[in-house]
C-alpha cells in the first residue's frame, strides 16, 4: 500500500511537471540583465521594460554629442561585466568597435536599434521600444513574458503623452512660425506642427559666408524663430537669431539634457513648454 502511494505521488509529479511544460510557462529569471546602452535614449525605454529584471548602464552623458565622445577606460570595464551592449548605429557612434574590442567580453551580445529620425518624436519612440522588447526577449527568455507586458504599458504611455501634447500644439497654430533649425533637431520641428523652412548645420560648419546667406534666407523667408540643438552646438544659431533680430530657443534630443528631463516624457515636454513660451503661449 506504501508503495502504492510512492508511486501515485511520483505519477502526480511527473503528470504535472509534463503538463506545466507543455503549456509553455517558464519561471521568470531572478538573475538582474546588466545592460549598457550607448545614449540615454535607450538606457530609459530599458528601464521602462525591464525595471527591476534590468541594471541599465549609459555610457554617453546625455547633453553630449555621439560623435564627439571619447571612451574611458571606466567605459571598458562597464561593458566587460554587460550581459548586452545597444547601440543605434550612427556614424556618431564610431567609438563602439574599439569599445568592444577593448571590453573583450564573449557573452556580450551587440545588438544595434536601428530606428531612423529622431528619438523624441513619438513614432520614433514606439519603435525602438519594440525592438529594445525584442533585444531583451532574445537575451532572455525566461522574462520575455514581463517583458512584453512592460513594453506594452509604456507604448500606451508614450500615445497619450503624445495626444496631449499634439492638443496643446495645436492651438498654438505653429504652421504660421516659419522656422530654421539645427539639422538635428529637423524631425521634432516638424513634429511639433511649426513651419520649418531651413537648417543649419553644426558650429564648425557656419562660417561668415554661410551665416551670410542664412541671414538673407531667412529675411526673405520672414523667419522669427531659431531653434538650437543642445548636444551638436546649442550656440549655433546664436548668431543667426541675432542678425535676423528673431526669438532663439535650444532643445534637447535626449532624456536628461536638461535638469529635471531624466525620461522621455520630461524631456518632450521640456521642449514642447519652450516652443509654446517662444510664441507667449
Amino acid at each position: 500500500m506504501k508503495s502504492l502511494k510512492i508511486m501515485t505521488v511520483a505519477f502526480l509529479v511527473i503528470f504535472f511537471l509534463t503538463a506545466f511544460t507543455a503549456t509553455g510557462c517558464s519561471t521568470p529569471s531572478t538573475d538582474k540583465l546588466t545592460v549598457v546602452t550607448s545614449t540615454s535614449l535607450l538606457a530609459h525605454i530599458v528601464e521602462q521594460i525591464g525595471g527591476d529584471t534590468v541594471d541599465a548602464v549609459n555610457i554617453i552623458p546625455p547633453a553630449q554629442c555621439p560623435g564627439h565622445f571619447d571612451v574611458k577606460p571606466n567605459d571598458i570595464k562597464k561593458l566587460a561585466k554587460a550581459d548586452l551592449f545597444l547601440l543605434h548605429g550612427w556614424q556618431g557612434e564610431k567609438f563602439s568597435q574599439e569599445l568592444i574590442a577593448s571590453a573583450n567580453n564573449p557573452k556580450l551580445s551587440v545588438v544595434k536599434i536601428d530606428v531612423q529620425g529622431n528619438w523624441m518624436v513619438p513614432s520614433s519612440q514606439l519603435a525602438g521600444t519594440d525592438l529594445i522588447v525584442a533585444a531583451l526577449c532574445q537575451t532572455n527568455a525566461a522574462n520575455c513574458p514581463e517583458y512584453q507586458k512592460a513594453a506594452t504599458e509604456y507604448k500606451s504611455k508614450v500615445s497619450a503623452k503624445e495626444s496631449e501634447l499634439r492638443s496643446k500644439l495645436a492651438e498654438a497654430k505653429l504652421s504660421d512660425i516659419n522656422v530654421f533649425c539645427g539639422e538635428q533637431q529637423a524631425g521634432f520641428v516638424k513634429w511639433s506642427g511649426l513651419n520649418l523652412v531651413g537648417t543649419f548645420g553644426t558650429p564648425d560648419t557656419l562660417t561668415p559666408q554661410v551665416v551670410k546667406d542664412l541671414v538673407d534666407q531667412g529675411k526673405q523667408l520672414k523667419v522669427t524663430l531659431v531653434i538650437d540643438n543642445l548636444q551638436s552646438g546649442k550656440d549655433a544659431g546664436a548668431a543667426i537669431a541675432e542678425d535676423l533680430g528673431c526669438t532663439r530657443i535650444i532643445l534637447s534630443n535626449f532624456p536628461g539634457g536638461f535638469d529635471n528631463t531624466e525620461t522621455w516624457e520630461k524631456a518632450i515636454e521640456y521642449n514642447v513648454a519652450l516652443i509654446l513660451g517662444s510664441i507667449g503661449h
